[in-house]
């Protein structure tokens, strides 16, 4: 019979920090400001169309991704909330600033929709994995590097729009990262679809062997 594993059975390699269950802790609380900078940012760009207050959001939400992980090993402060917490964050980041930025036509539709399209890969590979009793895969360094570099694409390519007398340089700077990070992205998302199958194969195998 298939069973969900905890975090702590399946940890990324090379881990040792103990997934623990405490909700109040400090990168608890960096992801959950992290969460609360989606709608702000949403507000100053597409309500007050404020680009420089919504530049330096942007810019601190992106730039901030790594630091609740950082500091959850560096305290010992892993739980499962924050495994939920950071991925999610990051996700809604790119998504929202992606939306954001094609309805003032700061990106080509191309573009988000090729980021979308690896969305809806993940998500049907997620509940592949949900219907055998698995929960998410950990997230990969590759994923983690994909999502750094959009987050840290967004702000300059948004200082490109905001800034013409700049915009030659912040606009190639901008697009080099984006362009990287979604080519990883699609990496990323490749390597959880094998990694999905692998793990629903090895359920099917089981269950063969205990029908034998």
């Amino acid at each position: 019979m298939s069973r969900r594993p905890a975090p702590s059975e399946h940890p990324a390699p090379g881990s040792t920090a103990v997934v623990g269950d405490r909700v109040l802790t400090v990168p608890n609380l960096i992801s959950f400001v992290r969460l609360v900078g989606v709608p702000l940012f949403l507000y100053l760009f597409l309500v007050e169309r404020a680009d420089v207050a919504a530049i330096v959001v942007l810019a601190i939400g992106g730039t901030s991704d790594w630091v609740d992980g950082w500091l959850a090993r560096r305290l010992h402060q892993v739980s499962r909330l924050g495994e939920l917490l950071d991925p999610l964050a990051d996700r809604l980041y790119i998504l929202a600033t992606l939306l954001a930025f094609t309805a003032r036509e700061v990106v080509p539709w191309q573009f988000t929709a090729a980021l979308l399209a690896r969305e809806l890969l993940l998500l049907g590979s997620l509940a592949v994995l949900r219907r055998h009793g698995y929960g998410p895969p950990p997230v990969h360094y590759v994923g983690k590097t994909a999502t750094f570099l959009l987050l840290a694409a967004f702000p300059i390519l948004l200082l490109a729009a905001a800034s013409p007398g700049i915009a030659t340089v912040t606009a190639a700077i901008g697009w080099g990262l984006a362009w990287w990070g979604l080519v990883l992205y699609w990496v990323a998302g490749a390597m959880y679809v094998v990694q999905a199958g692998r793990l629903v194969r090895a359920m099917r195998a089981r269950r063969a062997g205990a029908a034998a």
